[in-house]
Parts: C-alpha cells; sequence; structure tokens
C-alpha cells in the first residue's frame, strides 16, 4: 500500500514521539543513524523506548572529538544501544600520513576527503543493512536545506527517509533531555562540514 506522505506529514509531522511509533510500526526493517553531535540523545531516546534492538548506525570518520567518543560511549551504554559502526577504508593515520591533514573547504581536495570519511561508509552501509526506513535527527534549524525538508520523505531509491525532530527547536531539544534526564555533548566538530550551517552532502544527497 502506497503511502500518503502529505497526510502523515500534515498529522504526525509535529510530533515526534508519535512520528517515530509510526516509522516503527510500519514492520519495515528500520535503522537510526547517529552522529553523537548535540541534542542526539534525543532521537536516540526516542527511538529506543520503541524497539529497543534497532540497529543504530555511525559513520566514525575518525576525527571525532575526545568528548565525543566519550558521549558515544555513555549513551551506548545508557540506553544500551544496537550500535553499528562503518570506519573509512582507510584509518585516519593512514590517510594523513599519504595526503596531509585534513584541507580546508575551499581546497578541491576536501569533496574527495568528504566521500572518503563520510558518503563512502554511509553508503556502504546502506547496501550491507538494506534498510526500508531510515531515521535520522535532522532538525530544520541546522541549515537552509533542512529547513525546505519535510519530516517524513522518500529518496531516489525508495527508501523511506523519517526525522522525528524536524520541527524541533533547540529548545524543545533541551527540554526533552532534561525531562529524561539525558547527557549531552556540545564538544562536537564535523571536519566534513568545518561550519555549523554548511551541509557535507549526505543529506543532499540521500
Amino acid at each position: 500500500m502506497e503511502l500518503d506522505l502529505d497526510t502523515i506529514n500534515r498529522d504526525l509531522g509535529h510530533d515526534p514521539k508519535a512520528l517515530t511509533e509510526w516509522a516503527l510500526g510500519l514492520g519495515k526493517h528500520a535503522i537510526c543513524t547517529t552522529n553523537f553531535r548535540p541534542f542526539e540523545a534525543v532521537i536516540l531516546h526516542l527511538v529506543t523506548q520503541v524497539q529497543p534492538d534497532i540497529p543504530v548506525v555511525w559513520m566514525d570518520n575518525g576525527y571525532n572529538t575526545p568528548a565525543t567518543y566519550q558521549f558515544a560511549d555513555e549513551i551506548a551504554k545508557r540506553l544500551n544501544l544496537n550500535l553499528i559502526t562503518y570506519l573509512p577504508r582507510r584509518s585516519r593515520a593512514h590517510r594523513e600520513a599519504v595526503e596531509g591533514l585534513v584541507p580546508d573547504i575551499e581546497d578541491p581536495r576536501h569533496t574527495a576527503f568528504t566521500q572518503e570519511v563520510k558518503l563512502e561508509p554511509f553508503e556502504r552501509a546502506l547496501r550491507e543493512m538494506q534498510p526500508d526506513v531510515w531515521i535520522t535527527a535532522l532538525r530544520a534549524e541546522d541549515t537552509p536545506e533542512r529547513s525546505r525538508m519535510q519530516p517524513v520523505s522518500r529518496n531516489a531509491d525508495g527508501l523511506l527517509k523519517v526525522a522525528p525532530v524536524l520541527h524541533w527547536t533547540a529548545r524543545e531539544m533541551y527540554q526533552y533531555l532534561q525531562a529524561h534526564d539525558l547527557p549531552n555533548n556540545f564538544d562536537y566538530f564535523d571536519p566534513t562540514k568545518v561550519e555549523d550551517k554548511r551541509e557535507c552532502g549526505l543529506h543532499l544527497q540521500h
């Protein structure tokens, strides 16, 4: 049965809990991606309250801050995450020995860097896990591109992409963390984006 995405977005798009329950109630193979950035505990708590064993996929680019790795371990243990980590084909040490430090975003080599440490691992995860539903913590206020997205959409490959907290503000995310006594991580840096309001390409391609 074909889903009426316009109706779902209208009726559930501003209710993260209801949208999460709907997405995980479809009976399809679902995954949730994370990068352990600020407020990420919200989506991880939402999905595990509905499906405790949902595969949580992390594309660890190898360049995360120590605080991010510590937060990942803490929240994985706290929520008993079924965490599946995808790494680049080359280690950070290998890559830097051959090509040097992370290229600046204005450097033509930055596109290849992003492909290697983020996009290729994600594409590999999709090939290997073959999900029907992809739950993500995208929020509209993060970037101009995301402000034009819908909470539920279908990408070119037919994958159902669900962003339960798309319309939530940072204040609402913070209030959820407080209400559920969840930790947060603000010492986060993404070398493929560099700037907070810049897209890395993953959500534009998928």
